[in-house]
């Protein structure tokens, strides 16, 4: 089995659905445990570190890792 890297904004994906879950960055950035001003930053970024995104899949109680790769 091979997984293949989608061509995604994963700062636009959190953010996408941090709004469909109705949360506030204040709560988000509570649950992942860093400044509100960086969570402002992450919206912005094309990728992210693993384990960060492991973290925010969890809060978020959404699967990001399915997102951003694709079986080939």
């Amino acid at each position: 089995m091979e997984f293949k890297m989608k061509d995604v904004h994963i700062g636009n994906l959190i953010q996408e659905e941090l709004t469909r879950q109705g949360r506030t960055v204040n709560w988000f950035a509570k649950g992942i445990y860093c400044e509100k001003s960086n969570v402002y930053k992450m919206f912005k970024r094309k990728s992210i570190d693993m384990a960060q995104l492991m973290k925010i899949s969890e809060v978020l109680n959404h699967n990001f890792l399915k997102d951003c790769f694709e079986e080939s």
